[in-house]
């Protein structure tokens, strides 16, 4: 089968691999009919994330028709379902699992010593990113074994395109939980940092739980004006002050909730001193991330307020400022989300047209294309947003 295959840094080529089997008898292998680069991809392309291995599989948005089940999926799935597969593979078994923590399920990451030398202890095992959690093949690919399939699957209507319900597997139960764990209420202003998919995920669902008003942070004008069409308060930092602009809409107060959907690769510029000071320690390999977005909303929140980070970070971070984070008495909320803790319900508002998530979608390509997608998303090139590959 045709896969995209990580070979190294900015590396990613359209491989012939072999086909996946049934390794255990909780498997399934699906056909993918589509699947999606996410910005989390970028993460391991520029190989900012450890432990990625030339001829790993890439890609952990994707879906599919069952084609075979193992013996121990116990009617959970049979051939011809039609499913989203989550980026979080889950046992449903364990404590976490029970307690619905389902990013931190204590079963499926087949690394666990890996995971507990870096971590302290392991996460979830993750598809298509590193070995740090579980190394296991992702689904930007023809095909793809799910491993604890019976648990780990989202199945989806027919009556459903594939653009609508594609992204239950990561970006919208993403940006969902980001604004869930602010614990929204009818008064509250929510800035959302960062306009790509998961941000403008995370705009839309502060607006359905209730938020008064939702303000968007970036600088692509094409990613602006997708948050404003979802509801949102625009503010371009590369044109205006954001702490000037967020203290403004708030009468002084600061937003009551801050939601960072940029992670650890911060815009590098000149005019954020800062943003220079953490790419000089990424080239001298004395610091991981830039976590310039982290370090303005600590210092712009109201407080009492709360921040929510459903933004990738991959290891250590400089000058945070964790005094003005305690005297304001912050709450930080933070984690791979709980996909399958969230499903059920985004389901239904997609079924009921609150939400039609394929808004995002800016370019559909087949698999042969994803390499040189993944430079024009990487790039901004063409106003990418969010790139649907066809295998």
């Amino acid at each position: 089968m045709r896969a995209l295959v990580w070979h190294g840094k900015e590396d990613v080529r359209c491989d012939q691999v072999s086909d996946p089997e049934i390794e255990d008898e909780r498997d399934a292998i699906i056909r993918v009919t589509s699947c999606a680069i996410c910005g989390s991809d970028l993460h391991l392309y520029h190989n900012y994330v450890p432990a990625m291995l030339p001829g790993d599989i890439m890609g952990h948005e994707m879906m599919g028709e069952v084609v075979e089940v193992g013996k121990g999926v116990d009617g959970a799935l049979k051939k011809g379902d039609r499913i989203v597969v989550p980026f979080t593979i889950i046992c449903g078994q364990c404590d976490q699992c029970k307690r619905q923590n389902f990013s931190v399920c204590e079963r499926t990451n087949r690394n666990k010593n890996l995971g507990d030398k870096v971590f302290g202890h392991p996460t979830a095992g993750l598809f298509g990113y590193t070995h740090l959690t579980g190394g296991y093949p992702g689904g930007q690919a023809e095909y793809m074994r799910v491993p604890f399939a019976d648990a780990t699957h989202v199945k989806v209507p027919d009556s459903l395109t594939d653009e609508q319900v594609l992204f239950l597997g990561d970006i919208l139960p993403t940006g969902w939980q980001a604004a869930a764990q602010c614990d929204i209420e009818p008064t509250d202003t929510v800035a959302v940092w960062g306009c790509g998919p998961v941000g403008q995920m995370a705009i839309r669902s502060a607006l359905l739980l209730g938020a008064k008003q939702v303000v968007a942070i970036d600088r692509l004008p094409e990613r602006l004006s997708m948050a404003a069409a979802g509801g949102a308060i625009t503010i371009n930092f590369a044109q205006e002050s954001v702490v000037e602009r967020l203290q403004e809409l708030t009468a002084g107060k600061g937003p009551d909730k801050c939601i960072d959907c940029v992670g650890m690769e911060s815009h590098v510029s000149l005019a954020q001193p800062d943003t220079v000071y953490d790419r000089a320690k990424q080239l001298m390999l004395m610091e991981n991330d830039r976590p310039h977005v982290l370090r303005e909303m600590i210092y712009v929140c109201r407080p009492a307020g709360v921040i929510s980070i459903p933004g990738v970070y991959s290891g250590l971070v400089d000058k945070i400022p964790i005094g003005q984070a305690m005297n304001k008495g912050l709450t930080f909320r933070m984690g791979q989300t709980h996909v399958n803790r969230w499903t059920e319900g985004l389901l239904r508002l997609i079924e009921d047209g609150q939400i039609d998530p394929s808004f995002v979608i800016t370019h559909t390509v087949g698999l042969e294309q994803g390499p040189e997608m993944y430079k024009v998303f990487r790039d901004k090139q063409d106003s990418c947003i969010k790139v649907v590959l066809k295998p």
